[in-house]
């Protein structure tokens, strides 16, 4: 019996094993790289490979803004072909980018208060403040999540990590109007964690307003140092710092006593 082909007047004839055989290698879907090839794309791929993409990309982001010097705007003054509307919206991404590059937000939102007055300048800061923490944010979730979640073991991580994961909007709340809590670090701390973009970005837009603004407001007051709303703004960045001081204080004690 012949299993492959037989000629009978010129004419090949397949059996069917050897057509079948054919037919799946045929229809196959495209081979997978082998070889250094796929090895390459898992070094590059894998979770270390990302997160060190993301330490570089920060640490690119913090040069640039020392060597660009975006503080100058205070002393120099917005570029005069932009004003109103269009001032206020560059600045706002001009922000969230400062912020995603560890720029202090005290002095974002005093410079905008100074450069667009109180309303105006407390539009763009809030804008800039979600811009910044949702980059930061994406960025955290797609680079560092799976690198850093293993790293997890600790029982205040596990417990950080937890609050955050299951009651996110309410933790990442009061951690925007807790004036101790940096924020750079609570946007990674929130993309490692298993919170939502949705629930981190209302969080964040509701919790900055009040520290938001009154840093605006002293920032666009503070040529008249003297007035009531400049002190006023004055008391309303003084006091929760002291308390948030005072409370942070306590806890390392009642800490130290256990």
């Amino acid at each position: 019996m012949l299993d492959a082909t037989t000629r009978s007047g010129g004419t090949a004839t397949v059996s069917p094993r050897t057509a079948a055989a054919e037919l799946a290698v045929a229809t196959a879907g495209p081979v997978a790289p082998t070889g250094c090839a796929a090895r390459v794309t898992r070094v590059l791929l894998s979770p270390w490979s990302r997160l060190s993409l993301l330490v570089a990309l920060l640490a690119s982001a913090a040069t640039t803004v020392v060597l660009f010097q975006p503080q100058q705007l205070l002393t120099n003054g917005w570029p005069p072909q932009l004003g109103g509307a269009a001032a206020a919206l560059a600045y706002a991404v001009a922000y969230g980018l400062c912020t995603v590059a560890f720029v202090p937000r005290p002095l974002l939102n005093l410079a905008a208060g100074a450069l667009f007055g109180s309303q105006l300048g407390l539009a763009s800061a809030i804008a800039g403040t979600v811009l910044g923490a949702g980059v930061a944010f994406c960025l955290g979730r797609v680079l560092g999540q799976e690198a850093l979640r293993p790293l997890l073991r600790g029982k205040w991580l596990k417990a950080a990590d937890g609050q955050l994961s299951r009651h996110g909007f309410r933790t990442m709340l009061a951690m925007r109007l807790f004036p101790g809590v940096p924020f750079a670090a609570s946007n990674y701390c929130a993309a490692v964690s298993r919170m939502g973009l949705l629930p981190f970005l209302l969080a964040t837009g509701l919790g900055s307003i009040p520290n938001t603004a009154a840093y605006v407001v002293a920032g666009a007051r503070a040529s008249t140092p003297t007035s009531p709303a400049f002190l006023i703004a004055l008391a309303c960045i003084a006091l929760p710092g002291l308390a948030g001081a005072v409370v942070a204080w306590r806890k390392r004690h009642r800490l130290r006593g256990r």
